[in-house]
């Protein structure tokens, strides 16, 4: 995937601050630090378009991404760790849900998980709420640089079993700091939203 253009359209809180191109939309699930704009960043090139904090649970918006005018990547705020008050984050969980689930431009959902250890409760209430509302979810297993490489099949059957993915569901090993799974996950996003690479 050539990307000749990323910029960032909005942070959005609720629906009336959602793009209205109609463009095709990838959100993206994880853990607070599990490193989703690691991930962006890796898949299009960039250092920083998405920021990158050292303050787990910065990200406290809907943060939506145009690249090369063709799409949509949504930065979802992350889970399980911010320090904040129950109803902040009831707020947040409530703004989540209602974009995951009444959004017609998104296509499928790349949920993040740390290879190195078993996905956590968090994880899994994610996965089976995205099963639950019949969203497609692609699971990226990232930090693969990690662990050694004879090791990479062990931790991916616990992905795997923890999360008791469903078989048709898409596993993909990644590594922003090689760049590992890139092309795979590419292929799989722009498959899920019918764009040709």
């Amino acid at each position: 995937m050539k990307i000749k253009s990323a910029d960032i359209v909005i942070s959005a809180v609720k629906k009336e601050q959602y793009p209205s191109d109609g463009l095709p939309e990838i959100a993206l699930a994880g853990r607070s630090n599990v490193g989703k704009s690691s991930f962006i960043n890796r898949l299009i090139n960039r250092k920083n378009l998405a920021r990158t904090s050292s303050k787990p649970g910065k990200t406290q918006t809907l943060n939506f991404y145009i690249i090369n005018e063709q799409f949509h990547f949504v930065d979802v705020p992350g889970y399980g760790f911010a320090k904040v008050s129950k109803k902040e984050r009831e707020a947040w969980g409530k703004m989540i849900e209602t974009y995951l689930t009444s959004r017609n431009e998104l296509k499928a959902v790349v949920l993040i998980v740390d290879v190195r250890h078993a996905p956590t409760n968090d994880d899994v209430m994610m996965y089976d709420f995205l099963k639950y509302y019949n969203i497609p979810v692609i699971v990226i297993a990232t930090k693969a640089d990690k662990i050694p490489k004879g090791k990479w099949q062990k931790h991916l059957k616990v992905v795997k079993e923890t999360l008791q993915m469903d078989p048709s569901d898409e596993l993909i090993l990644f590594s922003s700091e090689t760049g590992k799974g890139k092309e795979e996950a590419w292929a799989v996003l722009l498959k899920a939203m019918g764009l040709n690479s």
